[in-house]
């Protein structure tokens, strides 16, 4: 049972910040964009939206993906379950 609770404490922690939901709400509007985009479309730094969307990535919400010179981020079905659960508590 321990290691559910950590494996669902590292998918709480993907979510835990206002700029991630941000950036999960953008990506289930604007699915394949690059952290460039993300970044640009949220007005924050690049590096700032890299970082938010290693941790979405790690925790299984977002996915990525090689698209030419691009990479492209797009939410998993965990991350929709994640956005629904979240629309519950608004």
């Amino acid at each position: 049972m321990a290691k559910r609770d950590r494996q669902l404490e590292q998918i709480v922690k993907g979510f835990a910040n206002h700029r991630r939901i941000q950036i999960m709400r953008l990506l289930s509007r604007n699915p394949h964009l690059s952290v460039q985009q993300i970044a640009r479309s949220l007005r924050i730094n690049y590096k700032t939206a890299s970082e938010h969307i290693r941790r979405t990535t790690m925790a299984g919400l977002t996915t990525k993906r090689s698209h030419d010179r691009w990479v492209r981020h797009k939410l998993t079905k965990r991350g929709r379950i994640v956005l629904t659960f979240l629309r519950t508590l608004e």
